[in-house]
């Protein structure tokens, strides 16, 4: 499926470069995007949130990741921040 937002010859361009790539080098970028979506997303919940903590950013992001059933069932102690 083409982003919609991409050109077909960048996409074409794209999809070449992953089909190149050896499993340990698409694993390691996935790795790294993931991080970088949770930097982002930790990024917003500074701006909204200037007072928290980085614990409480930390906090705020996994009830965001995972939902409030799961973040409670992990950290039944924490508070619920909003993200």
């Amino acid at each position: 499926m083409k982003p919609a937002d991409t050109a077909r010859e960048a996409h074409e361009v794209q999809l070449a470069i992953y089909r190149r790539m050896s499993p340990e080098q698409k694993l390691a970028l996935a790795i790294r995007m993931s991080e970088e979506v949770r930097e982002v997303a930790a990024d917003g919940i500074r701006a909204r949130h200037p007072e928290y903590s980085p614990d409480q950013v930390r906090f705020a992001l996994w009830r965001m990741l995972h939902g409030d059933d799961v973040f409670r069932r992990a950290w039944p102690h924490a508070p619920l921040l909003d993200p």
